[in-house]
């Protein structure tokens, strides 16, 4: 991979919404999350019926019930965003990356005011999700003309704004890979090299997709030490998979703690709860991975947040870490996935 060129300002700093910073300015960091957005499908977003407006009464069934709400995907206030981070300063929070790629409805300028507003430093990202969230214009478009655009939205700013991305992706797959999804992923890869951002991946609902998106990584010629897998928590279910893919050299992202419902409304799936989790991630370090993990909550769910009943952006302060304590895990441990790893993916190369 190519690093930054020499004299590039960007080398060896984090570039946030509201410019660049040292690394040693980045505490306690969430690598992935969402703070403005709207998941909504095409579909979804065309209903009639956008659902109720959310309730103590009704929040558990839309959170955790086979209940589809399509208004409860959606999250376009400023205000509200900057309530719900701000919360995350008093429990010892430090930053964000914000990953409401293309599809995502990102906002740019959005994401700067609510850094603004509450202190905390927001790491924005660009590129594509999912095939079925996509400009339909994209289906033409060439690999170079993926790639050209992620520079420039890395370079100078995204959509439109003269916000710049300090990290790629969220990148889009699913199971089956698309060939549309294939070029988005090559033209990641190929401004990832130009620019030497960190590249955070979305891989499809089977438990063998982060593999083939690692080993298609791999083959291409790129390493994967600032490649991030995202939702291994909903994806990979037995250690040996697991570990497999940690020997690539890809960073694994358990990305959604505070969801510990038995019901996925998106997959077949049983989702583990935060102690599974942890002993995921034990596993992991007991291979000598620990450089490997981060964690979050992937928030983009109204209902997930705490005015709407949810635990919002402070749980894993406030029970997860605890709970770390007390099963084991050292300061150092907690201190590399928390803000460790999150330096050194975040700062440019």
């Amino acid at each position: 991979m190519t690093s930054t060129a020499p004299g590039d300002t960007r080398r060896g700093k984090i570039q946030t919404v509201l410019g660049l910073i040292e690394p040693a300015a980045l505490g306690p960091t969430l690598m992935h999350e969402h703070l403005i957005w709207d998941i909504r499908n095409p579909e979804m977003a065309a209903a009639p019926d956008q659902g109720p407006e959310i309730t103590l009464c009704n929040c558990f069934r839309m959170n955790y019930g086979r209940w589809k709400v399509p208004g409860n995907l959606v999250l376009r206030c400023r205000e509200t965003a900057a309530e719900e981070v701000g919360r995350l300063r008093e429990v010892g929070g430090s930053a964000i990356v914000e990953l409401s790629s293309g599809g995502l409805a990102p906002d740019p300028e959005g994401l700067a005011e609510v850094s603004r507003k509450t202190g905390i430093h927001v790491v924005m990202g660009c590129g594509h999700y999912v095939d079925a969230y996509q400009d339909r214009r994209n289906d033409t478009r060439t690999v170079d003309d993926f790639a050209a655009e992620m520079v420039v939205q890395v370079t100078e700013g995204a959509w439109g704004t003269g916000v710049r991305a300090g990290i790629i992706g969220e990148i889009g797959c699913q199971a089956p890979w698309t060939e549309l999804e294939k070029r988005v992923m090559r033209g990641a890869l190929i401004a990832q090299a130009e620019t030497g951002a960190a590249l955070n991946v979305h891989p499809g609902r089977d438990p063998d997709q982060p593999q083939e998106i690692a080993d298609f990584i791999r083959a291409a010629g790129h390493p994967l030490d600032r490649v991030i897998l995202s939702h291994i928590d909903r994806t990979i279910f037995d250690t040996d998979r697991l570990l497999r893919l940690a020997d690539t050299g890809c960073v694994i992202e358990f990305d959604l703690f505070g969801q510990e419902n038995a019901f996925y409304k998106l997959a077949p799936i049983d989702m583990p709860n935060d102690a599974q989790r942890l002993k995921m991630i034990r596993r992991l370090i007991e291979r000598g991975h620990l450089a490997r993990v981060v964690i979050s909550h992937d928030i983009c769910y109204r209902t997930r947040l705490s005015r709407f009943g949810g635990h919002g952006y402070t749980h894993i302060f406030e029970n997860v870490l605890p709970l770390m304590r007390e099963r084991g895990f050292g300061a150092a441990e907690i201190d590399a996935i928390m803000v460790g790893n999150p330096r050194r993916l975040l700062a440019f190369p």
